[in-house]
C-alpha cells in the first residue's frame, strides 16, 4: 500500500480524532517522505509499499475476553496473557495487528483514579492531559520511523499514575502482528506523576511469513519527583519482522528509570532505550539481553544523558550471537557540563557459540565535567570448555549443559523479571539457540 494522504486521512477519519491530530499525522507523513533510513546500524531493506499501514477492527474495544472470537482469543490464551491477567496483573491490554481488542483493569486501581487505556481511548477521555505530553519528548521528525508513527500511529498503551499512588501489581499490554506485510506502529505514553510508582510489562509476537513486516513504535515516559517507572519488555518477533522502535523517558528530581529490555525476535532489531536524568539525584537503569540466531541482526543498547547533579546511570548488555548471527551493542552516555558529581558505568558481555556469527560493540561515551566519573567495560567470550566439561562430568548433556551456561550468563537479566516471564525466557532462549 503506498502511504498517502488519503490514507492518513482515512485512518484519522475512521477513528474520529480532533483536527489538530489529523494535521499532526499530515506534517509527520511530509516529515517521512523527505527522511532517509538511518545513516548508522545495519542496512535496511523495506519496501514501504509493500506495508499495510493500517488494519480497522472487527468487533469493538471489549473487556470481556468472550466478545473475542475463539480463534484470537485462543491465541492469546496460548500466549499466557489470559492466565498472567488472573494471576498477577492489576491491568491488560492487547493489540492485534492495528487495534487494541481487550482492555481491561481492576477495580482497585479504578479507585485509585489511574488511568490506563489504550491510546486512541485515551485521546477522547482525556484530551487535555494527553496534549500536554503527546509528542513532547520523541518529536515526530527525529527519524524516518518516529515520522512514520506519527504519520499513521494507531493502538498502544496510554497511563497515568497520580501523585502519591503506588500499584502492587504490574500493567501489562501485549501487541500481536498476526498479518502478512502488516505495519503496527503503536503509541505508549506513560505518565508516572510526583511520589509514584509503576511497573509496565509488555510482550510482543508475530506468525514467520516469507514476505516481510514492521514494527515502529514510539514511547514516551515522563517519571516525577520522587517516583519509579520499570518498563519490562520480552519481544520475540518473528524473523520477517523489522523492529525498529524509539522509546524515551524523562526523569525529574530523585526519580529512577529501569528499563529491563529483552530482545530475543526480529529479523533486524534497532532499539536503544533512553533516560534523560534532568533532576538532581535521578536514576536510570538499563539491563538488557538480545540473542542473534541465523539471518538476525540484534542491533540494541541504551543510552543515558546526564542533565542534573549528582545523577547516575547504569547500562548492563548481554547478547548472544549463534548461527551466524550479529549482535551489536550500539549505546550512548552523555554527562553535561552542569550535571557534576555524577556517576555512569557500562558492561557490555557477548557469548559466541560458533565460528561464524560476529558481536560489535559501538559505544559513545562523553564527560562534559571534571567532578564526574564514567566507565565503560567490554568482554567477548566462547562457552568455556572447562565449564562445559566439567558440567558433562556429572551426567548432564551437553545440549543441556550449554543451555545452564548461556542461563548463567544472562542472570542478571533474569533476575529482574516475574518468575512467570523468567520462565519464557528459558524457553525462547532454548528454541532460539539451544541447539547451536
Amino acid at each position: 500500500m503506498k502511504l498517502t494522504t488519503d490514507v492518513v486521512k482515512k485512518i484519522s477519519k475512521i477513528k474520529n480524532e480532533p483536527e489538530w491530530m489529523l494535521n499532526f499525522r499530515l506534517t509527520a507523513l511530509d516529515a517521512f517522505n523527505k527522511s532517509n533510513n538511518p545513516s548508522f546500524g545495519p542496512k535496511l531493506d523495506i519496501d514501504y509499499e509493500s506495508i499495510n499501514y493500517y488494519k480497522e477492527r472487527e468487533n469493538n474495544l471489549t473487556d470481556n475476553w468472550n466478545n473475542i472470537s475463539c480463534e484470537v482469543r485462543n491465541l492469546f490464551d496460548n500466549l499466557g496473557v489470559i492466565s498472567a491477567e488472573k494471576k498477577f496483573m492489576g491491568g491488560v491490554g492487547a493489540q492485534y495487528d492495528s487495534e487494541v481488542i481487550y482492555h481491561n483493569m481492576n477495580k482497585e486501581l479504578k479507585e485509585k483514579n489511574i488511568i490506563f487505556l489504550d491510546t486512541d481511548t485515551a485521546l477522547k477521555q482525556h484530551p487535555e492531559i494527553f496534549k500536554k505530553y503527546f509528542n513532547k519528548l520523541v518529536k515526530y521528525n527525529e527519524n524516518k520511523f518516529t515520522a512514520l508513527n506519527g504519520a499513521v500511529w494507531s493502538g498502544g498503551t496510554f497511563i497515568y499514575i497520580p501523585p502519591n499512588t503506588h500499584l502492587d501489581r504490574p500493567l501489562q499490554s501485549y501487541f500481536r502482528i498476526n498479518s502478512k506485510n502488516m505495519g503496527q506502529f503503536e503509541r505508549t505514553l506513560i505518565i508516572v506523576d510526583d511520589n509514584s510508582s509503576l511497573h509496565y510489562i509488555e510482550g510482543c509476537t508475530a506468525p514467520t511469513y516469507t514476505e516481510d513486516s514492521l514494527h515502529a513504535a514510539v514511547v514516551e515516559i515522563f517519571v516525577g519527583k520522587n517516583s519509579t517507572c520499570r518498563y519490562t519488555t520480552i519481544q520475540n518477533w518473528s524473523t520477517d519482522v523489522y523492529n525498529l522502535v524509539t522509546k524515551r523517558a524523562i526523569v525529574e528530581e530523585n526519580g529512577l528509570m529501569e528499563w529491563i529490555d529483552g530482545n530475543i525476535g526480529s529479523k533486524t532489531n534497532m532499539k536503544y532505550p533512553c533516560c534523560i536524568l534532568k533532576g538532581n539525584n535521578s536514576r536510570g537503569s538499563c539491563i538488557t539481553v538480545a540473542a542473534a540466531g541465523s539471518g538476525q541482526i540484534q542491533d540494541s543498547g541504551a543510552k543515558m544523558i546526564h542533565l542534573g547533579q549528582n545523577t547516575k546511570s547504569n547500562i548492563v548488555s548481554k547478547s548472544i550471537a549463534s548461527g551466524g548471527g550479529l549482535a551489536t551493542y550500539r549505546g550512548e552516555v552523555k554527562i553535561s557540563k552542569n550535571a557534576i558529581n555524577s556517576k555512569a558505568a557500562v558492561k557490555c558481555d557477548t557469548l559466541i557459540l560458533d565460528d561464524i556469527s560476529k558481536s560489535d560493540t559501538i559505544p559513545t561515551n562523553i564527560v562534559n565535567n571534571n567532578s564526574s566519573f564514567l566507565e565503560h567495560e567490554a568482554t567477548v567470550s566462547k562457552i568455556s570448555e572447562d565449564k562445559l566439561f566439567y558440567l558433562m562430568s556429572k551426567g548432564i548433556s551437553e545440549e543441556a549443559a550449554k543451555e545452564l551456561i548461556i542461563m548463567g550468563f544472562i542472570g542478571v537479566f533474569r533476575e529482574e523479571l516475574p518468575m512467570e516471564y523468567a520462565v519464557e525466557l528459558n524457553r525462547l532462549l532454548a528454541l532460539n539457540i539451544g541447539d547451536k
